[in-house]
Order: structure tokens, then C-alpha cells, then sequence
């Protein structure tokens, strides 16, 4: 029995003496041999902290206040999403009061000829007929026309001789007297442009395309605005290019609204949307820029008839101004006539006067249409535009 336990013992001990052995080799295995450097892994990369973590402040550097710390400058922000351009700046158009008085020297310029030689020939010693005659070509040259020129110088040739003796100063003050009452001091020469009851006045403009009709309108809009007019614009002239463009332009410049509508579109429409307008914002004046050439299916006569027809519906037509160019002197009385036949011209205007030596047109086109001239034109500037006073015109003919 005593062989038996003794005999488990040692098996016993046996067997824990070679587990012992088993787990020490393998730990053995496990360890990097002597020769072989340990591997040095980098610390980690700190990660961002998460919702609900706090931020370790920085090591490198104290914390600072926000007093301390430097912010970038804030670009201006705009106050709406797109940036806003400032409306320019409305312009004052000079007062029209003695407007051509101030425009003399300008129009005396290139009519000096005529007064300078009406005036050298009349200083003669014997007035003879051949001098007569001469009187007679220069004023023709200057577009005066046959029928006045020979009333004029009937006139100058019974008063020179009643008169005996010639001064430059009497003559002088002879001839601008007649020139006066051959041009018509007592003609009504205001442009009818004051509201009333029925609503704003209503200007129609007519004309060839060449003689400076829509620039005109413009220039007749800021002496509107001048003489206190709230006015409204019309660019009924439809078919050419850029003319309504041209007319809103002039309009803005001086705070009047433009109507207008589709290139090609019906200029009767349009005049009649524009008086519209002009009744629905209290203007005192509708001025319509209508069409001047002719349209390849209606004729340009028939659509002024048409326009103003339709303008009727809203009122009266106050005013129908036939804009001429000067320059072309008995072709413009040509032009006249035909407008005349299919609208009833009421005034006219003279424009690019300073840059013609036929200012006796002035007189030939009042006879051919019975209508006074209003306005005349003097230059290319915005305020070249004035009104007519025979007798500032007549100054200028003949000068000091």
C-alpha cells in the first residue's frame, strides 16, 4: 500500500515538473532575441474633441481675452443683396427767360452776313436800282422768300427817301423795324403746355427723320421742366432704331417719365398710353415724338393722322409743332406744306439756325403755313433750344 502512494507522488511531481518546463519555452519564444532594438511607436495624434468634450487649451501659449486678440476687419456689407447704385443726380435746365437773348452771339455769328449787307448797301451815297436789286438778291439768299422781299424793300424804299438823310444809326434803327413787322411782333408764339380741366396739354412733335425731331422733344422737355412743367414722354416714333432710347435718355436727365413700347409697335398706342400716364401722375404736359419717315405698308401721313385721332379720345391736342431744319431752306417749306395737309400745325420750330446764313426761313415758312415759329434751335448743347422774340432775332441779324 505504502508503494502505491509513493508511487502517485512521484507521478505527480512529474508531471508539474514538465508543464513548468512546457510554459517557460514558450515564454522564451515569445521575447524578441538580445540583438533586436524594442520598436518605438509614435504617441498618438490627439483627436478633436466631441460634442459634449471641453478643448484642453493650448501648452505653447497663455490664454488671452478676447480684448487681446487681434480680429480681422469686416468687409462692408451691403444693405440689400445686390449692391445698390446711387440714382444720379437730376440736372436744372437753365431758365428760359431771355433764353436767346443769352444765345445772340451765337446766332449773330452766321446771320451777320445778311444784316452787315442789307446794312452796306442801304449807307450807299445814291441808292439806285441796281442797288435795290442787290437788296433784293441778298435777302432772297437768305431765304426770305420773293413775295416778302418785295414787300420789304418797298417798304425801305419809301421810308429811306421820306426819311432824306441816312445815318448809320437811323438806318440801322430803319431796318430793324421793318424786319420786325415783316417777322410779326403780335403773333402768339407761347407753346400751349399749361394743364387743365380735361388733363395735361398735349403736344404732338412732327417732322422728318434728319432735322433733329426727337432731340427736340428732349430739348423742349427740359424747357417744360425749366418753366416748372411736370412733363410725360411719349416715344411714339417706333420705327427707327435707338429713338426711343435716345428720348428716355433726355427724359432722365431732367426727372420725366418716358413711355414706350416694342420696337416697330403701333405709335398710335403708345401716344395714347402715354396721355394715359400723363393723367394718372398729374403731369401738366404729354409730349408725343412721333414717327418721321415713311413705313413700308402705311404711310407716314396716315399714321400721324391716326395718332392724333386716337390722342383725341383722351382730349384735345394742344399743340402740333413741326420741327424743320433750317439748312434747308425751300425744301423745308416742301416738307411743310405736306404735313400741313394732314395735321394742323399749330408752330414751328427752326432747328441748327446757327449754323446757317438763311435765317430770312424764319419768315418764308410763317407765310407758306400761316403759323408762327415758337422755337428755335441754336447749337448742339442741351439749353440751345429757345423761344422766339422777333426782336431779339432781329438784333442779331444786324448787330450792334
Amino acid at each position: 500500500m505504502e508503494y502505491v502512494i509513493l508511487a502517485v507522488v512521484i507521478a505527480v511531481i512529474a508531471i508539474a515538473a514538465i508543464a513548468g518546463l512546457v510554459v517557460s519555452g514558450r515564454r522564451r519564444q515569445q521575447l524578441p532575441p538580445k540583438s533586436q532594438a524594442p520598436v518605438i511607436t509614435a504617441p498618438p495624434t490627439p483627436q478633436e474633441p466631441q460634442v459634449g468634450e471641453e478643448a484642453a487649451p493650448p501648452t505653447e501659449e497663455p490664454r488671452r481675452t478676447v480684448e487681446e486678440v487681434e480680429l480681422p476687419e469686416a468687409e462692408a456689407v451691403p444693405e440689400t443683396a445686390e449692391e445698390v447704385e446711387e440714382a444720379p443726380a437730376l440736372e436744372v435746365p437753365e431758365p428760359t427767360a431771355g433764353r436767346l437773348v443769352r444765345l445772340r452771339s451765337r446766332l449773330s455769328r452766321s446771320q451777320n452776313s445778311l444784316g452787315k449787307g442789307l446794312l452796306s448797301l442801304l449807307a450807299r451815297e445814291h441808292l439806285d436800282e441796281d442797288t435795290w436789286e442787290e437788296v433784293e438778291e441778298t435777302l432772297l439768299t437768305a431765304d426770305v422768300g420773293v413775295t416778302p422781299t418785295q414787300e420789304l424793300v418797298e417798304r425801305l424804299r419809301t421810308r429811306v427817301k421820306v426819311l432824306g438823310t441816312r445815318t448809320p444809326d437811323e438806318l440801322r434803327g430803319l431796318l430793324r423795324e421793318e424786319l420786325v413787322e415783316l417777322i410779326g411782333k403780335d403773333a402768339d408764339r407761347t407753346v400751349h403746355s399749361t394743364k387743365h380741366q380735361a388733363g395735361p396739354a398735349v403736344v404732338l412733335v412732327v417732322g422728318v427723320n434728319g432735322v433733329g425731331k426727337t432731340t427736340t422733344t428732349g430739348k423742349l422737355a427740359r424747357v417744360l421742366v425749366a418753366d416748372g412743367r411736370k412733363v410725360v414722354l411719349g416715344a411714339a416714333d417706333t420705327f427707327r432704331a435707338a429713338a426711343a432710347d435716345q428720348l428716355q435718355t433726355w427724359g432722365e436727365r431732367v426727372g420725366a417719365r418716358t413711355v414706350r413700347g416694342p420696337e416697330g409697335g403701333d405709335p398710335a398706342s403708345i401716344a395714347f398710353d402715354a396721355v394715359k400716364e400723363g393723367i394718372a401722375e398729374g403731369a401738366d404736359t404729354v409730349l408725343v415724338d412721333t414717327a418721321g419717315r415713311l413705313h413700308t405698308k402705311t404711310g407716314l401721313m396716315d399714321e400721324l393722322g391716326k395718332v392724333k385721332r386716337v390722342v383725341e379720345k383722351h382730349g384735345p391736342v394742344d399743340e402740333v409743332l413741326l420741327v424743320l431744319d433750317a439748312t434747308t431752306g425751300q425744301n423745308g417749306l416742301v416738307q411743310a406744306r405736306v404735313f400741313a395737309e394732314v395735321v394742323d400745325i399749330t408752330g414751328i420750330v427752326l432747328t441748327k439756325l446757327d449754323g446757317t446764313a438763311k435765317g430770312g426761313i424764319v419768315v418764308a415758312v410763317q407765310r407758306e403755313l400761316g403759323v408762327p415759329v415758337k422755337l428755335i434751335g441754336l447749337g448742339e448743347g442741351a439749353d440751345d433750344l429757345a423761344p422766339f422774340e422777333p426782336g431779339a432775332f432781329v438784333d442779331a441779324l444786324i448787330g450792334d
